[in-house]
C-alpha cells in the first residue's frame, strides 16, 4: 500500500468519524457497522492488494494500534462516569453493585463458558481454549454508543443538554456497561497471562500460587495505585495549584487528559502493574478532583474525538482484512463459538450475576428485570479482543493462530452488527418506560 493510499485511508476515517455519528443518530445503524461495510468494500479495490492483511505479518503493529485505541477509550470512559466511587463509603460500593457483579461473576463465567466450548466443541488444547475465553472476555460499549454514558456532567447552568445528561447518569444500564468495560479491559489480563503460562509448559502448584500473588493481586494493586496517584497529582495541579499559570483548568487546555493517559500507563508498566487499570483509575481520580468543573467536558471532548477516530480506523482496516482473507480459516467451530458467546454465554452469565440475590430496583445500583436483561445482553466485543490476541501471539507461539484470528474477528463483527442493530430500539423502549414510571412522568 502506497503512502498516498495510507493518507487516503486516514482521511476517509477522519471524515467518517465526523459524519457518521450524526448521519446514523436516528436509524438502527451504528457508525461501526457502516465502517466495517466501507472497509469491506475498500478491501476489494486494487489499492488494497499490494500489502498483506495477514495478522501474523503485523503482530507488533496490531498490538500497538489496538493498545493505544483501548487506552484512549479507557480515559474517555473514566472521565465520562459521573457516579463517584469512594472506597471508604459503603453507599458507593452498593451504588456500584451491578459493576462488581459483572466483573466478579459474569466475566469469570464468560471465560469459563468460552473455554469449555473451545475445548469441548472446537477441540482446542485447554490452554488455547482458556486464551480464547480470556481474549473474548473484555467488553467495549464504544462500539454501541447507545449503551454508554455521555459527556461528564458539569455545573453549567446554561447547558441545554444538561437535563438529558442528568437523566442518562441516573440510568443504571448505561452506567453498568460503561464502568464494566472500563475495568474488565484490565481484569482480563490475569487470565491471558495464565493461558500463556500454561502454553509455556511446566505449570505447577507453585506457579499457581505465584500467578495469584503476582498476576492477579500484585499487578492489579500496582496498576490501581499508580493510576490513583497520577490522577491525584494531576488533578491537584490542574484545579488547585497555587500558581495561576499552572492551574490548567482555568486556561482550558484539554491535552492534560492525554498527558494523564500516557503518564499513568507508562508509570504502571514500568513498575510491573496493569497499565489499563492505571489509566481508568487515573481518569476516575482526575474526574473526582473537581467533579462539576467545565474543564472535565473539555478533556473528555478531546479524548472522545481521538477515541472515535482510532476505533473507526481499526474497524475500517478490520473490514478491509475481512475481504482480504482474514476469515479464510473460519469454520463451523468458530461460528459456534461466536454465536454461543454473543447469544448464550454472555447473556446467561450476566443474568446470573445480576439476578441472584438482586439489589432492590428502587435503590441506586438496583435493576429491574428488563434492565437486567439489557445489561446482560449488551456485552459488546470489540478492539480489546483484537489487542489481547495480538499480545498473546507476540509473546508465545500459538497453535491454530490463523483460526483464532478468524474466530475473534468474526465474533467482533457479529457483536458489532447484532448489538449495533438492537441497541437503539432497545434503549429507546427502556428510556420510554423509565420516563413513564418516573415521578415526573
Amino acid at each position: 500500500m502506497t503512502a498516498a493510499a495510507v493518507y487516503f485511508l486516514l482521511g476517509l476515517s477522519l471524515l467518517l468519524a465526523i459524519v457518521l455519528p450524526q448521519a446514523t443518530r436516528r436509524i438502527a445503524l451504528s457508525p461501526p457497522m457502516v465502517l466495517v461495510a466501507v472497509g469491506m468494500a475498500m478491501g476489494l479495490l486494487p489499492l488494497a492488494g499490494d500489502v498483506s492483511m495477514e495478522p501474523q505479518d503485523h503482530r507488533d503493529l496490531i498490538t500497538h494500534v489496538t493498545e493505544f485505541t483501548v487506552l484512549v477509550s479507557l480515559m474517555g470512559v473514566g472521565l465520562a462516569i459521573d457516579r463517584p466511587l469512594d472506597l471508604r463509603r459503603w453507599a458507593c460500593w452498593r451504588a456500584w453493585s451491578p459493576v462488581w457483579r459483572l466483573l466478579l461473576v459474569a466475566m469469570p463465567l464468560t471465560i469459563l463458558g468460552v473455554t469449555v466450548i473451545g475445548w469441548w466443541v472446537a477441540g482446542l488444547a485447554p490452554a488455547v481454549a482458556l486464551l480464547l475465553g480470556a481474549v473474548l472476555a473484555p467488553t467495549d460499549p464504544v462500539l454501541a454508543s447507545d449503551v454508554q454514558v455521555g459527556e461528564p456532567l458539569t455545573d453549567d447552568v446554561d447547558d441545554p443538554d444538561g437535563e438529558e445528561d442528568r437523566q442518562q447518569e441516573d440510568d443504571d444500564i448505561r452506567f453498568s456497561l460503561t464502568a464494566e468495560a472500563g475495568l474488565n479491559d484490565g481484569l482480563a489480563f490475569p487470565f491471558v497471562h495464565l493461558a500463556l503460562l500454561l502454553l509455556a509448559g511446566g505449570f505447577t502448584a507453585l506457579d499457581a500460587g505465584a500467578w495469584v500473588g503476582w498476576y492477579v493481586l500484585g499487578k492489579i494493586a500496582l496498576g490501581v495505585a499508580v493510576g490513583l496517584g497520577v490522577g491525584w497529582l494531576l488533578g491537584r495541579q490542574a484545579f488547585h495549584s497555587r500558581s495561576d499559570n499552572l492551574r490548567l483548568a482555568d486556561h482550558g487546555e484539554p491535552l492534560l487528559a492525554l498527558a494523564a493517559l500516557l503518564a499513568s500507563y507508562g508509570a504502571a508498566e514500568l513498575v510491573g502493574g496493569y497499565g489499563f487499570l492505571a489509566v481508568f483509575a487515573c481518569a476516575m481520580r482526575l474526574r473526582a478532583s473537581e467533579r462539576g468543573h467545565s474543564y472535565q467536558r473539555a478533556m473528555h471532548a478531546v479524548v472522545e474525538r481521538l477515541e472515535r477516530l482510532m476505533t473507526l480506523l481499526v474497524l475500517l482496516v478490520l473490514g478491509m482484512a475481512m475481504t482480504q482473507g482474514l476469515l479464510e480459516h473460519l469454520d463451523w467451530r468458530g461460528v459456534v463459538v461466536a454465536l454461543a458467546l454473543v447469544l448464550v454465554v454472555r447473556p446467561l452469565a450476566g443474568w446470573v450475576a445480576l439476578a441472584v440475590l438482586p439489589r432492590d430496583e428502587r435503590s441506586e445500583g438496583g435493576l429491574d428485570r428488563g434492565e437486567m436483561m439489557a445489561v446482560a445482553f449488551f456485552g459488546v466485543r470489540g478492539v480489546g479482543s483484537l489487542f489481547y490476541l495480538a499480545y498473546a501471539a507476540s509473546h508465545e507461539q500459538l497453535a491454530d493462530e490463523s483460526w483464532l484470528w478468524s474466530t475473534v474477528a468474526f465474533t467482533v463483527i457479529v457483536s458489532v452488527l447484532l448489538h449495533g442493530i438492537t441497541a437503539t430500539p432497545a434503549m429507546a423502549r427502556l428510556d420510554a418506560r423509565r420516563g413513564r414510571t418516573s415521578p415526573a412522568g
